[in-house]
């Protein structure tokens, strides 16, 4: 029998024998019923243990009527802004309008509100005072508890005291959200669920939790930056379900308590997520509008793992989803690659295959699957750790598998490859089948950055790490005859990048001859590390101060260092280099970046001066590097 999509309007509930239904879900995207959609996969998992679920994407938040779709649901409201946080989607990092919006129909702007979750949350409570009203998601996962806000430029409480929201579910959700579900069904209060792993709730008193590790309280956090940073530590160090600890933080009127992370989902428990009968497309009204971009991308690629242990400090992944790894089995996987295959529209092309970091599809070592992450060493930086057990064995395995597959003519990586874990490697194998059979002519990879300092507050190794990979890269694809090229993510104006450091990035770059067809601006988002030192201007685990590039102006001097060849940035460039005492860089010698421009006149004394104190600097920055 061919799957249905999950109702969307109060008849085709009825036609299922629904009504009520006992969950109504709030969404800001589109409704794609994929597994790469956390709004199909919290619905469908819903749906597969016993509870009818109803789905309205997309709400007019003006109309007071467009939340009545299915009137009161039995049990409770669900509420997600969507696939991403609704200010990302909104906002570009210089905080200025996005013009499209990939999770929604035609690619068509302001189909979802500003601070999305928030936004339905107070609706709901306003028309339904009595239901429960439970978020979920990136963009309330990231929030649960008190944050720096980068579009404010503030602190702000958790969500769930903007909110007045009944529950938070943090993390991926599948299994706290079925305890909910049953809890509900069994006639416990909302109020009461005050025991469930993954979820996040308020309480006047802390009578109903056992010996939580009490964090700053809120109004200690708006005066104090040092004890955001310890906040925002001690709330890292337990997003491990094996090790974490409840944490409670205090308000006013009481507390909000975070309970420990979810256990992680077992293989089996993976397959049957993605084993639901997902119909794997965009909702049919979607198709005179042009559909969802946001579903071509993944329509054909497949989720491998969960969880990363690379723990880059700007990545939100370790709050999210935690360094656990979590993995599907390889059967499950040929299944759904099978399943693919036997679409109309299949090319041939599994376009990914993968997840957070495409090559960790094992946990990082022993220790890590039965007892928990290290709360106070990471796995990959500033160096491997001794017990990192690394192979790619099993990953080879699966990626032969699926390109046996009849009528699969290739299968390519996109999700990101941890370069370090590849040359951490002694077996050659995978990097050979990857360069061989799995790159669509450009590999891409993040070096984020080439200065010794700004790579360590990043959480990534040293450039000599990427530098190895990449002369192993080309030497390979020279051997085979291949033209491949890697296509580097880079990051500009991250905390501890000031101008030599963006200098130094720039002759990096000029050395690979290459240029950048992209750049970004580090955007501090809600559960890094890397937002609280631009938040602080402290690393909050030395408690060293750090340089943070707040200036427009500098800022747009980073950018353009990255792509000082376009003579559209010289200017740019130039004042980037007369800023920083760098001057000779500038004119039409080898060594130099741009060519002299008329803002700037030499003046050989002070320049030889300045030479001198860049390079003392750069010597010094090294130094303390290799220190470390």
């Amino acid at each position: 029998m061919k799957p249905l999509f999950l109702p969307v309007t109060l008849q085709e509930a009825r036609t299922r024998g629904w009504d009520p239904v006992d969950f109504v879900l709030i969404s800001g995207d589109a409704y794609v019923d994929h597994p790469s959609f956390g709004p199909a996969v919290i619905g469908r998992w819903l749906e597969a243990n016993g509870f009818s679920v109803g789905i309205i994407p997309q709400p007019d938040w003006t109309d007071p009527g467009a939340f009545d779709v299915f009137g009161t649901p039995r049990l409770a409201f669900l509420v997600t802004a969507g696939n991403m946080d609704s200010m990302v989607n909104h906002y570009t990092v210089n905080k200025k309008r996005r013009r499209q919006d990939a999770y929604s129909p035609g690619g068509v702007i302001n189909k979802r509100p500003d601070r999305a979750a928030t936004v339905y949350s107070r609706k709901l409570k306003k028309q339904y005072p009595d239901t429960p009203v439970i978020l979920g998601g990136i963009e309330a996962s990231l929030r649960r508890m008190a944050h720096y806000d980068y579009w404010e430029d503030r602190m702000k409480p958790s969500l769930l005291m903007d909110t007045k929201a009944d529950l938070l579910v943090y993390g991926m959700g599948e299994r706290a959200m079925v305890e909910i579900a049953e809890a509900l069904d069994s006639g416990l209060s909302a109020s009461s669920l005050t025991f469930i792993r993954g979820t996040v709730f308020y309480t006047r008193n802390l009578d109903v939790i056992d010996q939580p590790q009490v964090l700053p309280a809120w109004t200690t956090l708006q005066s104090s930056k040092k004890q955001v940073g310890k906040s925002f530590l001690k709330q890292l160090e337990n997003t491990d379900p094996y090790s974490g600890q409840p944490l409670a933080e205090p308000y006013e009127t009481g507390f909000i308590v975070q309970l420990p992370p979810a256990a992680p989902l077992t293989t089996e428990e993976m397959d049957q997520v993605y084993r639901l009968p997902y119909v794997r497309q965009a909702h049919p009204m979607y198709q005179r509008a042009g559909g969802i971009s946001a579903f071509d991308e993944v329509k054909f690629s497949l989720v491998s793992n969960r969880g990363c242990f690379g723990a880059c400090h700007f990545c939100a992944i370790t709050f999210h989803q935690g360094r656990n790894i979590q993995t599907r089995s390889h059967d499950a996987i040929l299944e759904e690659a099978e399943i693919m295959i036997q679409d109309p529209s299949f090319k041939g092309y599994l376009h990914d295959v993968g997840g957070p970091t495409a090559n960790f599809q094992q946990p990082a070592c022993s220790k890590m699957a039965t007892a928990g992450a290290c709360t106070h060493r990471e796995c990959m930086t500033p160096d491997p750790c001794p017990r990192l057990e690394v192979s790619h064995e099993e990953y080879v395995h699966l990626l032969r598998k699926l390109r046996k597959l009849p009528k699969v003519k290739k299968v390519f990586i996109r999700s990101g490859v941890r370069f370090d874990y590849v040359m951490a490697d002694p077996d050659p194998t995978f990097f050979e089948e990857l360069c061989r059979h799995h790159v669509s002519g450009q590999l891409k990879v993040a070096p984020e950055h080439a200065d010794a300092q700004v790579l360590d507050l990043m959480g990534k190794p040293p450039v000599e790490v990427f530098e190895s990979f990449k002369k192993r890269y080309e030497t390979f694809n020279d051997k085979e005859g291949k033209k491949q090229y890697l296509v580097p993510y880079l990051i500009a104006s991250h905390p501890g990048s000031d101008l030599p450091a963006a200098i130094e990035l720039a002759l990096y770059l000029k050395e690979w001859a290459h240029t950048p067809e992209q750049v970004q601006d580090f955007y501090p988002t809600p559960g890094t590390l890397s937002t609280v030192m631009y938040y602080t201007e402290t690393d909050p685990r030395t408690d060293k101060p750090v340089y943070v590039p707040k200036d427009p102006a500098e800022k747009k001097m980073q950018r353009a260092l990255m792509q000082f060849r376009l003579p559209e940035n010289h200017a740019l460039v130039r004042q980037a280099l007369n800023k920083a005492g760098r001057r000779d860089l500038i004119g039409r010698g080898p060594d130099a970046l741009v060519p002299p421009g008329e803002e700037v006149k030499p003046h050989p004394a002070r320049d030889q001066k300045d030479r001198q104190k860049s390079s003392k600097k750069k010597s010094h920055s090294k130094m303390n590097h290799s220190k470390k």
